[in-house]
């Protein structure tokens, strides 16, 4: 088989399912692993493909650069949300000191947190800073410029207040998660405040329904390496190559 034919029916499995492994190409062209191997490597090489250890996944390909306003984000995916929210909400400790980026999933998870919970929060969501004070928890909002639509502060004074903390942990909003762009969002000063943040944790969990997977939006704030991702479901098994993944249980 020629070289552009193998390339051919590598590329159409991959449209087909997603994801191969090089023992599955093996059997599907003929060739011997080290052809296979070549061949992944060459398609990547030219941005075909993906390559990942033991295979290759497809390209994500869902771009999108719109912003919906958080009444809108509330009624999408609720009962998804609200499980990722209550797992996350778990894994706050008495001794952290915790960023809670804006975002509806992580608001949800102020609803979980036990009375006793004595953990300290940074946040930049405006819902999430007057949620936490009447939960009587310890919490303090950066200063910046309020974004009307996401209803969170955002921009250069924000990154300044948040050079002198260090979070033992954060929780963090998503847009979209693919292997290649990352932890995407559409807004420019909304990432820089989302990458100054992750830089300055020392775990970083991002929250996302199943919906995000997939999906690339405008600006990249993390690579997908850096987060543990939370989500109710995981659509694609090859995203556990790149970070680590929880699923939970809708309730």
């Amino acid at each position: 088989m020629l070289t552009e034919e193998r390339y051919a029916k590598i590329l159409s499995r991959l449209a087909e399912k997603k994801a191969v492994t090089v023992a599955e190409l093996t059997e599907l062209l003929g060739a011997s692993e080290a052809t296979v191997r070549r061949d992944l490597n060459a398609l990547a090489d030219l941005g075909r493909l993906n390559k990942v250890h033991g295979g290759a996944t497809a390209l994500s390909g869902v771009f999108t650069a719109a912003e919906e306003d958080v009444p809108t984000k509330s009624a999408r995916f609720v009962a998804e949300k609200e499980a990722v929210a209550r797992y996350a909400a778990t894994l706050v400790s008495g001794d952290d000191f915790v960023f809670l980026d804006a975002g509806t999933t992580t608001e949800r998870m102020i609803d979980f947190l036990p009375d006793s919970c004595a953990a300290t929060f940074i946040t930049n969501g405006f819902p999430h800073v007057q949620k936490l004070a009447r939960r009587g928890l310890r919490v303090s909002m950066v200063g910046g410029q309020y974004k009307t639509v996401t209803e969170a502060v955002v921009g250069a004074q924000a990154v300044q207040d948040l050079g002198r903390y260090h979070f033992t942990k954060c929780f963090m909003g998503v847009n979209g998660i693919t292997p290649e762009a990352g932890l995407t969002t559409p807004d420019t000063e909304e990432a820089v405040v989302k990458a100054e943040v992750v830089r300055r944790s020392y775990l970083c969990y991002a929250l996302a329904d199943h919906s995000k997977f997939g999906v690339v939006s405008s600006v990249t704030f993390a690579p997908l390496e850096k987060a543990c991702v939370i989500t109710d479901r995981l659509p694609d098994e090859s995203y556990r190559s790149f970070t680590v993944i929880k699923e939970v249980s809708r309730p």
